[in-house]
């Protein structure tokens, strides 16, 4: 069910979302969360299609904001527009797609703080275009969680250096989150291995974020120098880590699939896929608590615990 509402307010949408719901039959109660997406026009789409797969696993309330340029002419009209879904149009979830013009675009969060679900975590994603400091834009503010998207941006590396200047604790990154597999995979094979690395070398196309990521955070844990080479890609292609019995291997030229070698053993072939974004924001949504281990790779310095 949709519920198109053109220069409203939140009162009128919070309305809106209630008489979807008796129409419906659908209880809010369900829900665990609010995510806020931050996005324009062209990625919209995309990004709410993924955060609608999520919302299987994580029913939630999605709010999407996309901030409208008016035309030259109305240039100083400040309006709010909303598109409301219920039911089968909202995945497991209800969203609201919000429309701001003008001065309310400024105030995005005055908006947004209304509709947020009493009591419940708040997530705020930037697909595209995020604050150069998640923890101090006004919809940061708040969530307990933001996440970001370092492949969304032209100069990856750099960016990533900004991030790491200005992290807070519930900044994430999707370029972090794309490394699960690759890191679960090295901790269980330096389980089997029960070796000392000694060298290290992470190989991936050129400037790419999750590679860098990945070497800093292994320079950190392993306390070795991990060299970046740069391979073909797609992404990152493989791991190596030298020991005086022999390397550790992690090997995805292309495909889903990897080998991974160990040292006296044969070749085994692992599933190593590059994942939707809808399995990534998922993720991400499991755990609301600080990501330790990304401010570990962001800043390339061990925990003080641990180190």
């Amino acid at each position: 069910m949709k519920i198109d509402l053109t220069d409203t307010t939140a009162s009128k949408i919070n309305k809106a979302l209630v008489e979807g719901r008796r129409a419906i039959g659908t209880p809010a109660v369900g829900m665990v969360l609010t995510m806020v997406i931050v996005t324009d026009e062209e990625n919209a789409y995309d990004a709410l299609k993924a955060a609608g797969e999520a919302s299987h696993e994580h029913p939630s309330r999605t709010l999407v904001v996309i901030k409208r340029h008016a035309r030259l002419r109305d240039r100083t009209t400040s309006r709010l527009d909303a598109e409301v879904r219920v039911g089968s149009e909202a995945g497991a979830g209800e969203t609201v797609v919000l429309r701001t013009y003008g001065e309310v675009s400024d105030h995005a969060d005055s908006v947004v703080l209304p509709l947020l679900l009493p009591d419940a975590p708040v997530v705020v994603w930037w697909p595209v275009d995020a604050p150069e400091a998640p923890a101090k834009d006004p919809l940061g503010v708040l969530a307990q969680r933001r996440i970001t998207d370092l492949y969304a941006v032209d100069n990856p590396l750099e960016v990533l250096d900004a991030r790491a200047r200005t992290y807070a604790p519930g900044d994430t990154d999707l370029a972090w989150t794309r490394l699960t597999p690759w890191r679960s995979m090295l901790a269980a094979a330096l389980d089997q291995a029960r070796v000392k690395v000694t060298s290290a070398a992470v190989e991936a196309e050129a400037d790419n974020p999750s590679a860098e990521l990945l070497a800093r955070w292994l320079e950190a844990r392993l306390h070795v120098k991990v060299d970046r080479v740069v391979s073909d890609g797609p992404v990152v292609t493989a791991v190596r880590l030298g020991t005086d019995e022999g390397d550790i291997v992690i090997d995805r030229p292309e495909g889903p699939l990897a080998t991974l070698t160990l040292p006296g053993q044969p070749p085994r072939t692992l599933a190593l896929k590059v994942r939707p974004t809808s399995e990534l924001i998922a993720e991400e949504l499991r755990r609301l608590d600080a990501d330790e281990m990304y401010a570990v790779a962001l800043t390339g310095e061990a925990p003080k615990e641990n180190a």
